[in-house]
């Protein structure tokens, strides 16, 4: 039986890749619109189950506040570690800042629905549609330089 061997060339590593200069590939139009898709379901489940919550008003603005905080501070550090791996200067105060944020933002969501007087199943509703949120926001992030990037080296 023959071996199968992957080989490529930096012909065929170039046909693959957007921009032979920087090795970087440009994300896929299904993988962005997938990207955005999931931070729209995310961010419209948590807001229509805040809608539909029997909380107080202070209780749904403390979680929708938290979901904006969280958004902000992942984008934040997805931005600052970026920014760090490709070189350009980070101060370390935004970046520990940064981290602070979005483990603050996390810390308080648990806390919040630890002492809800929710269903169970609602806390992790909540639970699940802001971390997803976060990832998706994430995601967004990096396509966005992504595609800002391959197409201002073209």
């Amino acid at each position: 039986m023959e071996d199968f061997k992957t080989t490529t060339t930096d012909e065929s590593v170039s046909k693959n890749q957007n921009n032979p200069k920087t090795g970087m590939q440009k994300p896929s139009n299904a993988f962005v619109g997938a990207s955005w898709g999931v931070l729209l379901i995310g961010v419209t489940a948590f807001c229509i189950g805040l809608s539909n919550a029997t909380m107080q008003l202070n209780e749904k603005g403390y979680y929708f506040t938290l979901l904006l905080f969280g958004l902000f501070s992942v984008i934040s550090v997805q931005k600052s570690v970026r920014d760090k791996m490709e070189g350009i200067p980070v101060t370390e105060i935004y970046y520990g800042i940064s981290w602070f944020s979005t483990i603050a933002s996390i810390t308080l969501l648990v806390i919040g629905l630890w002492n809800a007087s929710l269903a169970l199943s609602e806390k992790g509703f909540y639970g699940m549609a802001f971390v997803l949120s976060l990832f998706a926001a994430i995601t967004v992030q990096k396509n966005t330089r992504d595609i800002k990037q391959a197409n201002s080296t073209n």
